[in-house]
């Protein structure tokens, strides 16, 4: 990758539906060479996908919840199954199995607290394994930044 691969990859990001021409400009190259480019960073995995973000107030999912979880086992049974069952949870948005105090942290998104109470009692404390919770509200986003190029 050079310099070119992340001017295009800067394009992307901020306009994903930029079109070749809008991108060949922004790069200093016409359509052809981008397409090329762009094509091999897909095959190499750089690219994983294109898609659009969403307004998370504006769908109804005003709150955001931190969710702090420790695990009775670490099997790699247990750790599958988790991670199969948070798979199937749509409010769960990501989970990262970390290091440190807990086993993972997700990032909930909820309409309110009363959302997030049905979530705990229908889904989260349904799932075994599970030692204990730590939960934090997001009162307000301070950053959210694409990857640094």
């Amino acid at each position: 990758m050079d310099a070119i691969d992340r001017k295009i990859l800067k394009v992307l990001q901020a306009d994903a539906r930029a079109s070749l021409q809008q991108i060949g400009q922004a790069v200093g190259l016409s359509a052809s060479p981008c397409w090329e480019r762009v094509k091999k960073m897909e095959a190499a995995g750089v690219i994983e996908g294109y898609t659009v973000r969403l307004n998370a107030q504006a769908l109804g999912y005003s709150d955001t919840v931190l969710v702090q979880v420790t695990l009775d086992s670490h099997s790699d049974n247990t750790l599958e199954k988790f991670g199969e069952t948070l798979a199937a949870i749509p409010e769960v948005i990501e989970a990262y199995l970390v290091s440190g105090e807990y086993d993972y942290l997700l990032r909930v998104a909820v309409k309110d607290t009363r959302d997030y109470e049905r979530l705990l009692r229908e889904k989260l404390y349904k799932i075994r394994g599970i030692r204990h919770s730590k939960s934090s509200f997001v009162l307000r986003t301070l950053k959210k930044a694409d990857l640094p190029l």
